[in-house]
């Protein structure tokens, strides 16, 4: 789905009593700053306002995006967490770098939620410029951190019914 006019940060969502009682892990990347602190931002309100204690999120921070995979991973493995959430953001810029680190970080996300079987949700902005990522943090198109938050929630109640 095109997110060219459209906020897709505006979706239906039900609270759920089991959200009181889930722990939800935030790894944060500190490169690009201005924007991972807003996805953060959206990420924590959102489960907030859903129901999730503030006692129950706990935000680590890493260097960089690609730093994201292991700090997930140690997240990941300690049986406390119910899901861990990957906030990060890679701008395109004049070489190859670029698609090394999306990559990298998408594979290793994904191997570390199959790896501990537990929602580890992927919340990268990709973008080519500065402004797509503010328009994705915050800005018309919504903010991904919300939807990382939703996704791990979501997710997290699935495994539960399974």
């Amino acid at each position: 789905m095109s997110s060219t006019a459209k906020n897709l940060s505006e979706f239906p969502f039900e609270k759920n009593p089991a959200f009181k009682k889930m722990k939800i892990g935030i790894v944060v990347a500190q490169w690009n700053t201005s924007i991972t602190s807003l996805l953060l931002k959206g990420a924590c309100k959102f489960l907030k306002n859903v129901g999730v204690k503030s006692d129950n999120i706990l935000v680590q921070y890493v260097p960089g995006s690609f730093e994201l995979t292991l700090g997930a991973q140690w997240m990941a493995e300690q049986k406390k967490y119910d899901a861990v959430i990957a906030l990060g953001c890679v701008i395109k810029g004049e070489t190859k770098h670029f698609d090394f680190i999306c990559t990298a970080v998408a594979n290793g996300i994904t191997e570390v939620g199959l790896k501990y079987n537990k929602p580890v949700v992927f919340g990268v902005l990709t973008t080519t410029t500065l402004q797509q990522a503010k328009e994705r943090s915050g800005g018309k198109h919504g903010n991904k951190g919300i939807e990382a938050a939703a996704t791990a929630l979501k997710m997290t109640l699935l495994q539960k019914l399974i």
